[in-house]
């Protein structure tokens, strides 16, 4: 049987990488795996890091800050064969043998298996499950706040009710700092879309994904730890994610829904920068703009 392909991105991670290295012979138990990382021109060691700790790992140099989707589309290529694809963020810590029990929850319709995720230091998974992005639910987090709203499926796309952590629960698109992908589904769905740089491309995949018969789902007996959270105090990287978002739903919805849809968004984070979040101040900056959209959102 063919391996499993671990893809991984960097791009300045050597502070990361590390931890990421140590975990994968527990994560990856009972599996037989490559190690696959597409580096996007890092300015610091992380190239250097990854030769010393894994030297048997696969790199690819794409030479730019490429962006996400792109690195992953270069590490893919990289792979060879592969029956299943685990693609994971640098700052993700798998726990003890949560990729194969991803891997094994794949097939039956499941074309993307994701893991409960923890915060560092928290006990209380993270809310990694999302629903279809609709106005309403744009609407609903921006008047209530997408934790409330989540308690209802109309009104966020945040899915919060805790027994959906407990049970394989199917979602619309999840997180995507840790998936299992398999090959049937990767084949079936092409490249990653790299026209989004950060953020939204895991969402455009799971939608396109679902349009091609193959869900995403939750397995609750995978678990991993995720260092991430830069774009919740960066005002570009949240900025990068708003507009992501609304670029998003206008690809897949006219001009009227998708007018109603950045208003709503910009109505969240004009509110938000008011009580003094200094990322939505400049995400609703940044919306606010004749044109924002017209421009593809990079480094």
């Amino acid at each position: 049987m063919s391996p499993v392909a671990v893809v991984v991105v960097t791009w300045n991670s050597a502070p990361v990488l590390p931890g990421f290295l140590a975990a994968l012979p527990d994560g990856m138990a009972g599996l037989d795996w490559r190690l696959v990382v597409a580096d996007n021109d890092s300015c610091d060691d992380t190239v250097e890091v990854l030769r010393a700790l894994a030297p048997d790992a696969t790199l690819v140099r794409t030479g730019r800050n490429a962006g996400y989707a792109a690195g992953v589309n270069a590490a893919l290529g990289a792979a060879g064969e592969y029956r299943a694809a685990l693609i994971c963020n640098p700052d993700i810590r798998m726990r003890q043998g949560c990729a194969e029990r991803l891997v094994d929850a794949l097939g039956d319709g499941v074309g993307i298996a994701v893991p409960l995720l923890y915060e560092e230091g928290r006990d209380t998974p993270h809310h990694s499950l999302r629903r279809e992005p609709s106005v309403l639910r744009a609407l609903g987090e921006a008047v209530i706040g997408n934790t409330r709203a989540g308690r209802f499926p109309v009104l966020s796309e945040l899915v919060t009710d805790p027994a959906a952590y407990r049970r394989r629960t199917r979602a619309d698109w999840a997180t995507g700092a840790l998936m299992a992908i398999s090959g049937e589904c990767l084949a079936a769905c092409g490249r990653w879309d790299e026209s989004f740089f950060l953020y939204s491309e895991e969402t455009e995949y799971c939608l396109r994904a679902r349009e091609r018969g193959y869900v995403t789902q939750l397995e609750p007996k995978a678990e991993a730890v995720h260092l991430g959270g830069d774009s919740q105090v960066s005002p570009r990287l949240w900025t990068l994610l708003t507009l992501n978002r609304v670029r998003l739903y206008r690809r897949r919805h006219g001009a009227l829904a998708t007018a109603a849809f950045r208003a709503a968004v910009l109505l969240r984070e004009t509110s938000r920068a008011a009580l003094g979040r200094p990322a939505s101040r400049a995400a609703a900056a940044a919306l606010a703009r004749p044109g924002a959209l017209r421009t593809t959102p990079g480094p």
